[in-house]
């Protein structure tokens, strides 16, 4: 979620903490489906969908491809781990789930499913969720389009062992 949100700032000319409510779906791997669907960009106090910001080309070809493969570039130009890139995310991820979220924001949690979404019980899947007084609840009611589902299957597929 941090390099998709960095992603976006650097790409319309924000600061990171300006891009709200980026998803990314399923699990770390190269299934994982970084989603834009529902992101906004705050600034002067103004909202706008990331959708409008950004071009379609550019969400659906660079952006995801950058966002799914950071982590392998880090490793590939330094010969050494992203693990301080983890562990950021890991401090940001309890942050949120401690301190909560602010209101009308979501983060995404890597949590075991209910059944959201269609996705299999019992499985860690990235959600979008929202945190408060050190619970945390799937953000279950967003709408999403079909190829969006397709690739949340995929990744359940490949996280569930049935791929």
């Amino acid at each position: 979620m941090n390099r998709a949100r960095t992603q976006i700032a650097k790409k319309v000319g924000a600061i990171v903490t300006d891009v709200k409510n980026v998803i990314i779906w399923g699990n770390h791997s190269d299934t994982q489906v970084p989603d834009v669907e529902f992101a906004t960009i705050t600034h002067n106090d103004q909202t706008t969908p990331v959708t409008e910001c950004a071009d379609e080309k550019w969400i659906a070809e660079e952006f995801v491809q950058t966002v799914k493969y950071r982590g392998k570039a880090i490793i590939e130009a330094r010969g050494l781990s992203s693990a301080l890139s983890a562990a950021t995310a890991i401090k940001d991820c309890l942050h949120d789930w401690v301190f909560g979220t602010p209101k009308d924001e979501f983060v995404s949690m890597a949590v075991c499913s209910e059944g959201q979404y269609g996705i299999q019980k019992g499985i860690f899947f990235s959600f979008p969720c929202v945190c408060k007084n050190g619970e945390y609840e799937i953000v279950s009611v967003l709408q999403l389009n079909e190829k969006t589902v397709q690739l949340l299957k995929a990744s359940e597929k490949e996280e569930a062992g049935i791929v």
